[in-house]
């Protein structure tokens, strides 16, 4: 260590409020990071109590430009705290976004966290994370937002399979943005290129036929046919329609009981997941995060019982200060339901008694039998 700071002197810094101290203290520890040799010392585990210990003192309180600073440092050191990093990765997108692009510290497990609980700015530069694992990649599919899979189209180092190729060219059909990355991909065989071909711009169905030498005359007729199809009524569109919005609620399934299996489902992802407007993911995890029967929680969100949503986000761990919003949120996304206006919000917060969440859930099953017979 630095003959200029010894390892109480860098204490006494992280303790500091003084923006004057926590600039040197930065300063100190980038100086030891970037010294010969000082990676692997770093790694030792009593050097890494030290700096776990000061990082993360630095970090709780310091402004937002030596946070910034310090993920710049950190962002390629492997021997960085494991928590720290962690920390960082969930910070401002832009203090963030070094330590998701480069941290070797990050795990899979890290990665998926980031896709559950994190903004969707963070989501995406996980998907331009290079050579993205396939257990993150299937993660990101299975989620199936749209720019964060714009983004993994565009990372041509992930591990796509062929499988993971053809669901994002079908996903192409509705994603437009989808279309450029994916006409580009190193992966994309001339099959998927056929597909891709029926509902790609005149530009990139040109590209496509450069590249992969398509018979054009055959793909035009068939495009010709598809447009044909498209108009063929009113019924087959809102067939059409159905059966998407039942394969979409089945890809939200297999997400949350994939969290679910892998411990990455927490009671966070329910607020996420209504700022998102996406009420039926929600409904969908508060019923795995809590074992209730689904259809007890959806007859909840369309009844005129808030406290019965209250009792069984209690049962999940959600604090009673949280509620209020997600009660508002639920309200936006579901005509005003649950009901009960005003009285019912203030009805709903006697749920939160200083009860286990194994009392609120079993009062929630018990209360909410009557709504779903």
């Amino acid at each position: 260590m630095s003959p200029a700071l010894s390892s109480g002197s860098l204490l006494d810094l992280a303790k500091s409020r003084q923006p004057a101290d926590r600039e040197r203290l930065l300063l100190a520890i980038a100086d030891l990071c970037d010294s010969p040799g000082g990676g692997e010392a770093m790694k030792t585990p009593a050097i890494q109590a030290l700096l776990s210990s000061i990082f993360m003192s630095l970090v709780v309180e310091a402004e937002r430009d030596i946070r910034h600073r310090l993920s710049q440092k950190l962002a390629s050191a492997d021997w960085a705290p494991n928590a720290l990093v962690n920390v960082l990765a969930l910070d401002d997108i832009e203090i963030a976004r070094p330590i998701i692009a480069r941290s070797p510290v990050l795990q899979d497990a890290d990665l998926i966290r980031l896709l559950v609980e994190a903004t969707i700015e963070h989501q995406i530069e996980v998907a331009r994370r290079p050579h993205l694992s396939n257990q993150v990649v299937s993660a990101i599919l299975d989620e199936g937002e749209p720019a964060v899979l714009t983004a993994l189209a565009g990372n041509k180092t992930a591990e796509l399979s062929p499988d993971d190729m053809a669901e994002l060219v079908e996903a192409s059909r509705q994603i437009a943005a989808l279309r450029t990355p994916l006409v580009e991909h190193p992966k994309l065989t001339g099959q998927l290129a056929k597909r891709l071909y029926l509902w790609a711009g005149l530009a990139l169905r040109q590209g496509l036929a450069e590249r992969f030498r398509l018979d054009v005359t055959v793909l035009d007729e068939a495009l010709a046919a598809s447009v044909n199809e498209a108009h063929h009524g009113l019924s087959r569109e809102v067939a059409l329609r159905t059966s998407r919005d039942g394969e979409h609620e089945a890809m939200e399934r297999r997400l949350i009981e994939k969290l679910h299996s892998a411990g990455q489902l927490r009671a966070g992802y329910l607020i996420r997941a209504l700022r998102e407007g996406r009420l039926g993911l929600f409904a969908s995890a508060l019923s795995v995060l809590g074992g209730f029967e689904p259809a007890q929680v959806q007859a909840t969100l369309d009844s005129d019982r808030p406290e019965l949503l209250a009792l069984a986000c209690a049962a999940v761990g959600i604090d009673r200060s949280v509620f209020p919003d997600i009660l508002e949120m639920a309200r936006k996304l579901n005509d005003g339901r649950p009901g009960g206006g005003a009285a019912g919000a203030r009805k709903a917060s006697v749920a939160f008694a200083p009860v286990s969440p194994e009392v609120a859930g079993a009062a929630f099953r018990q209360a909410a039998k009557s709504l779903a017979a």
